[in-house]
């Protein structure tokens, strides 16, 4: 089976990235000037027949999505592009606005036509802001030739303007509403929902938000008359079509962004992709980033699909694949996992705001070998509750790695009794 595959990065290398002419001389906008002939409503129905899935995380079906958005009435709409990507280890998003700037933006500009949007905001987190020059030079020369601006190619009404905003480092900005408030000047806090933004979202605005890879996917959809996207990934899985961007890293030789189809076995990826380890064995690996959940080397040959990642106990997230080895113990990882949200938690709500400090002293007291079963009991009744009760997908997902290491790995928690773990 082919490991890696080239149909959203067929662009790579091929065109200067600072020129609008580079680009359409290797069929850029072709996919644009199609679309705005088409009803939207039958663009909407190609990525459906993809089976493309949003791929920030959540893998809501985006041609419902844009479905739902277009039905919505309203004087003005909005799309977001979410390229905040505070996920640890996911740096594909990155991966795609370094090499393919004028593709993403090809494909913010038909989801505005599909959705009937006047605005498209780009969401570039603060330590990306070394990609803003690429991205403005980008939107200055499609406002020149009429890609963006008023009556966009001649289409009379079809009037769209794209804007590039800031974020200041926090990774719950990566949360829909937290984003929004965060690019109307606010604090980025979660809202509470509903009303939910896909009605009253940026500025108060009808808003659909979508991830970079996503929208860097539209264009070649659209130029795919014979659906070769479709002959790629998992057979007889309908969740699962096509390929998918991952970012591999950890204790791997080659770590790296890869575009890959779905179906290839997790060792694939690991010993074929990225090279194998460095020389310890794997102690575990984590999916999604650091809200995804963890699994053991069992894993291995388990294929990379939505389906049997789930079967597995993990699942796709973000596309991020995190390879720890021996030299680090299952508790220390938990721990600086457990760290990290407790850094990046906006303290608006209780579970999430105390939930993470508490867990991070019970963790401690298991690396100290003086824990009781009380604490385990504890550890489990607080995840749960942040699970169930925090405000966003922060406090909800930020124990997947604790809940999943606990049955995974059951030897790391146990009792210590004079020094001695008992059983």
């Amino acid at each position: 089976m082919t490991m890696a595959v080239k149909f959203m990065t067929k662009n790579f290398g091929r065109y200067d990235i600072r020129s609008l002419a580079s680009y359409m001389e290797i069929g850029g906008l072709t996919a644009l000037k199609k679309a705005i002939q088409m009803p939207g409503a039958d663009i909407a129905a190609l990525l459906t027949a993809a089976g493309i899935k949003g791929r920030g995380g959540a893998a809501y079906p985006m041609g419902k999505k844009w479905l739902q958005a277009r039905a919505v009435k309203a004087a003005e709409k909005v799309i977001i592009c979410n390229a905040d990507e505070g996920e640890p280890c996911t740096f594909k998003d990155r991966t795609l606005i370094q090499n393919d700037p004028f593709n993403l933006l090809e494909g913010m500009i038909i989801a505005g036509y599909v959705i009937e949007a006047q605005h498209g905001y780009i969401y570039l987190r603060e330590e990306y802001s070394y990609l803003k020059s690429i991205l403005l030079n980008a939107i200055k020369q499609l406002t020149e030739k009429n890609f963006l601006g008023k009556n966009i190619l001649g289409k009379k009404g079809f009037d769209y303007e794209l804007h590039l905003c800031s974020g200041a480092g926090a990774y719950v900005c990566g949360e829909g509403t937290a984003l929004i408030e965060s690019i109307e000047g606010k604090s980025g806090r979660p809202r509470m929902k509903p009303p939910y933004i896909k009605q009253c979202g940026l500025y108060n605005h009808p808003t659909c938000v979508q991830n970079v890879e996503s929208l860097s996917l539209v264009a070649a959809i659209v130029n795919d008359e014979n659906n070769i996207y479709q002959t790629y990934g998992t057979k007889g899985e309908k969740n699962s079509i096509g390929t998918k961007l991952i970012s591999v890293a950890g204790n791997v030789k080659q770590p790296g962004v890869f575009e890959i189809p779905f179906g290839i076995t997790i060792r694939d990826i690991i010993y074929g992709l990225a090279g194998g380890l460095e020389g310890q064995p794997i102690s575990l690996i984590q999916f999604g980033g650091a809200s995804g959940k963890v699994a053991s080397k069992d894993i291995l040959d388990t294929p990379y699909s939505y389906e049997h990642l789930i079967k597995a106990g993990v699942g796709v997230g973000s596309g991020a694949i995190l390879v720890v080895d021996e030299s680090t113990s299952v508790i220390d990882f938990l721990i600086t996992t457990q760290a990290f949200f407790s850094h990046e938690s906006c303290g608006q709500c209780a579970p999430c705001r105390e939930g993470n400090r508490h867990i991070r002293l019970l963790l401690q007291k298991i690396k100290d070998g003086v824990h009781t079963q009380a604490d385990i009991e504890k550890l489990n009744s607080i995840a749960d509750i942040m699970t169930v009760s925090s405000l966003c997908g922060l406090g909800q997902a930020s124990q997947n790695a604790l809940k999943t290491a606990m049955k995974v790995f059951p030897d790391a928690f146990k009792i210590m009794e004079r020094g001695v773990k008992i059983g």
